[in-house]
């Protein structure tokens, strides 16, 4: 890092159509906070932007589902993300959005300056088209069967399943989700970026960073070398919600969110910085880091830059860190299955605990593989760890310091072998962490940091402080003295990751909070120093606070389940097989029991066409004299076939219960002609 002179750091812009849950905390947002901390601690020129992703086709569905305006949905839920993460101590420099000014300038000269350059193919394609809803369909508004792992619920640009980046076109069975319809292809112009030209540029640029993480380094490679490799990617969309597309020719058309979105990281700079943001963009001593989720590596590591390098302006990331998933309780965090844990909710619930979380997301981050978040886990992590190692070693090193001197730190004199491995230790605490922070590997780094309160624990274990006063005072001063230099370096290199009780234990060391280097030292708080009066850092997370949140996901489960006695949904057919079938409305004008058997009628049915014979289980339920005159819906045209040696024409349709009772279903609202048809 000591080549460049300043960095800049962008952690994936959130989709503006929900709240933010754990899953989005541990993939990007946690670690991207504890790097730039660390940073800033070490006196580094950093800054930290991000913002609200506002022009994804999700928030138009968003604002469908809840009958209001796409900028109402961003509004909402800007704020939301927003206030969340300031409360639970993510800091970034700038939390921007897409639907600004400056943001719509930024992405629109972007644009055009590609344009101007002639870096686009203009194409006339087919792309799909609601036929119901009189509009071209976004990739989003398209799901479909991946063709890659069959999950039958993939988008139009992507299998959140397997994680395959796709085509709308690539999908097998697609329908719209505006009508649930099968859609056409129809004609329309679009502005391409031609990846398959700018290959070799992008291929160059991915080998030249084999030091990325495996799960980046090997997704890239992957795309690239597959099949055919890149393809020409459309740049634009039939839209109204977005972006313009600011060429003549373009109306009704705006700029694909994978355009557009990345700029944010720029135009939230601007924002930030309006005299000197290109410092942090064109200068070749300026460092770009992108913190993202395993789902948005192909967007970050090849079409940005490749947008990047055709402008020509601009520096590219030298690092992506993408973390893996973080399921829930053994399941995959599903926002429309409310299979999440809401981090707005957790504050609220969890008040003044904000670095709870952020400890067991950092101990269980899915850095190399998907990863589990389990409530029982974030009550061990609490109990266990934070409360019993390092909440325990600064409680009992405050107490005994005003117990043994009213608070007053004690002066050092003598030190023994044991004291003095013990601050050997301590002193190389620094760059343990400084290494793993700084190849992101945020787990090995809480751990080095948990580490220093062990060796606080296992030091005031062994020299038994408590029982030394007795008979050594001079020696007990010693070991006081280093319990509180252990204490004060603690706060310092706890910032990057439980910022929120850093600066409680400063408060209750008396002292300003202090950067990393100081760290490198053993004797940050001197003698004759007054410390504040003790106070625990950490509470008990009790069982019935663990079991309340076990009940919502419990209930989530129900609310989502299907119950036992409702069968799932066949696989999935077409309209025009359904078109094949004939239903009409008839009267049952006679009925018999079939001899010898218990659950078949002989039904005689006039259909207003015909009069017919049709053989039926429903002797179980329904006696012959009751069924006379009822209406039923009958599907008229299956092939005959005998049963017990009658001719059977047609079956009536039967709705059956959770307890196998079979219904009629019949027109009852209006006064229904027989051999009327049912659509």
């Amino acid at each position: 890092m000591t080549k460049y002179k300043r960095t800049l750091v962008t952690a994936a812009l959130p989709y503006a159509n929900g709240p933010v849950h754990i899953g989005h905390l541990a993939g990007c947002y946690l670690p991207a906070d504890i790097y730039v901390r660390y940073l800033r601690s070490i006196g580094h020129d950093v800054k930290f932007v991000c913002g609200s992703d506002e022009h994804g086709v999700p928030i138009t569905i968003k604002a469908k589902k809840e009958n209001s305006t796409p900028q109402q949905v961003v509004d909402k839920y800007h704020k939301i993300m927003g206030d969340a993460f300031n409360e639970f101590g993510i800091s970034f420099d700038v939390y921007s959005r897409t639907s600004s000014k400056i943001h719509h300038q930024t992405a629109s000269d972007f644009f055009s300056t590609l344009y101007n350059k002639g870096s686009f193919t203009e194409q006339i394609t087919e792309q799909y088209f609601d036929e119901t809803a009189n509009q071209f369909l976004a990739d989003r508004y398209i799901t479909g069967t991946c063709p890659k792992c069959a999950n039958p619920n993939a988008y139009g640009d992507q299998c959140e399943k397997c994680g395959s980046t796709l085509n709308a076109t690539d999908l097998i069975n697609p329908k719209s989700t505006l009508s649930g319809n099968k859609p056409i292809l129809k004609e329309t112009k679009n502005w391409f970026l031609p990846l398959d030209k700018l290959q070799p540029k992008i291929k160059e640029y991915i080998e030249q960073h084999k030091d990325w993480k495996a799960n980046v380094y090997g997704q890239c490679r992957s795309w690239i070398e597959s099949g055919d490799g890149l393809q020409p990617r459309a740049m634009t969309r039939d839209l109204d919600w977005g972006v313009a597309v600011p060429i003549k020719g373009a109306d009704g058309k705006v700029l694909y969110v994978w355009f557009d979105a990345p700029i944010g990281y720029i135009s939230a700079t601007k924002e930030l910085l309006p005299n000197n943001w290109e410092d942090y963009w064109k200068k070749d001593d300026s460092r770009l880091i992108h913190f993202i989720g395993k789902d948005n590596i192909v967007f970050h590591c090849i079409i940005f830059p490749a947008m990047l390098m055709e402008h020509g302006e601009f520096i590219l990331a030298d690092n992506v860190p993408a973390n893996e998933f973080l399921n829930l309780e053994g399941d995959k965090i599903s926002t429309s299955r409310n299979w999440a844990v809401w981090l707005h909710e957790y504050l609220q619930e969890f008040k003044g605990q904000q670095d709870v979380l952020r400890y067991t997301l950092c101990a269980n981050a899915p850095e190399t593989k998907d990863n589990d978040f389990t409530w029982k886990d974030f009550q061990t992590k609490n109990n266990s760890e934070l409360v019993a190692i390092f909440g325990n070693f600064i409680n009992r090193t405050l107490v005994l310091t005003h117990k043994f001197y009213e608070g007053k730190v004690p002066i050092a004199t003598n030190y023994t072998k044991e004291d003095l491995l013990t601050l050997e230790e301590l002193a190389s605490a620094p760059q343990k962490i400084s290494k793993a922070i700084e190849q992101f590997k945020f787990r090995e780094a809480i751990t080095e940091w948990m580490n220093v309160a062990r060796i606080g624990n296992k030091y005031l274990a062994e020299t038994e402080p408590w029982k030394l006063i007795k008979t050594d005072e001079e020696r007990v001063k010693t070991i006081m003295n280093i319990a509180l230099q252990i204490s004060c370096n603690l706060a310092i290199l706890a910032e990057p990751f439980l910022p929120f009780t850093s600066k409680k234990l400063f408060g209750l060391l008396n002292i300003q909070p202090l950067n990393w280097n100081a760290a490198l030292q053993t004797s940050n708080i001197h003698s004759g120093h007054i410390i504040n009066k003790e106070e625990l850092l950490f509470a008990k997370v009790e069982d019935d606070s663990i079991q309340l949140q076990l009940n919502k996901l419990q209930q989530s489960k129900l609310d989502n389940a299907i119950p036992a006695t409702i069968k799932e949904i066949k696989v999935e057919t077409t309209f025009d097989d359904f078109t094949k079938m004939d239903i009409r409305t008839a009267t049952i004008v006679a009925a018999e029991v079939v001899p010898k058997t218990d659950k078949l009628l002989k039904l005689t049915l006039d259909t207003g066409i015909d009069t017919r014979t049709v053989v039926s289980g429903i002797a179980t339920y329904y006696k012959p004299q009751d069924v006379i005159g009822q209406k039923v819906c009958l599907l008229a045209n299956l092939a005959p076939r005998k049963i017990k040696g009658i001719e059977s024409q047609g079956m009536i349709l039967m709705a059956e219960n959770a307890d196998g009772e079979l219904s009629f279903i019949s027109p009852t609202k209006i006064q229904i002609n027989n051999g009327s048809e049912v659509k």
